[in-house]
C-alpha cells in the first residue's frame, strides 16, 4: 500500500541494487505467459512498475478471494528487466492450462506479447514442470527428475 507508486517502485529497485542484486528468482507463469505480473504487452518493462491486470489474471487469482470483485485490478511488479538480471531463475508451472504458455516460452519468438519468452536468453534458468505443463515440449528437450 502506497500513496506514491512511482516512488515505491524506485525504492524497491534501489533496495535490490543495494543488496547486490537477486541471487535466485523463483517465478510462476500465468496462462498468458506473464511472469511476475508482467502481462503481455508491446514492450518489455525494465524496472518495478504498476500494471493493469488482464481479466484472465484476475480470474486466475480469484481463488484467493471470497469473490472476484475483491481481486485487485492493478499490481506493482518487478519488471522483466529486473527479473532477467537475477543470477539464477527457477520457473515453476503445473497443470495443463500452463502447457501452451510453457511451449511459447521455450520454443516461441522472444516477444513482449509472451513475457516469459525473454527467459530464452537467460544463462541460468531451470524449469520445474509437472507432466501436464510439459506436455507440449519435445522429450529430447528435458529430463525427468
Amino acid at each position: 500500500m502506497t500513496d506514491d507508486v512511482d516512488a515505491e517502485c524506485e525504492r524497491y529497485d534501489e533496495l535490490i541494487k543495494e543488496a547486490g542484486g537477486v541471487d535466485i528468482q523463483v517465478l510462476g507463469i500465468g496462462n498468458n505467459a506473464h511472469i511476475g505480473f508482467n502481462e503481455p504487452t508491446i514492450n518489455f518493462e525494465k524496472g518495478t512498475h504498476l500494471v493493469q491486470l488482464e481479466d484472465s489474471t484476475i480470474e486466475a487469482n480469484s481463488r484467493f478471494f471470497d469473490n472476484i470483485e475483491d481481486v485487485p485490478k492493478k499490481a506493482i511488479t518487478m519488471g522483466v528487466g529486473s527479473i532477467f538480471k537475477s543470477r539464477k531463475i527457477m520457473l515453476i508451472a503445473t497443470g495443463e492450462n500452463k502447457a501452451e504458455a510453457i511451449y511459447n516460452t521455450v520454443y516461441g519468438k522472444v516477444v513482449p506479447e509472451v513475457p516469459a519468452s525473454i527467459l530464452q536468453f537467460h544463462s541460468d534458468i531451470v524449469l520445474i514442470l509437472d507432466k501436464e505443463a510439459a506436455k507440449l515440449l519435445k522429450e529430447e528437450d528435458y529430463k525427468i527428475a
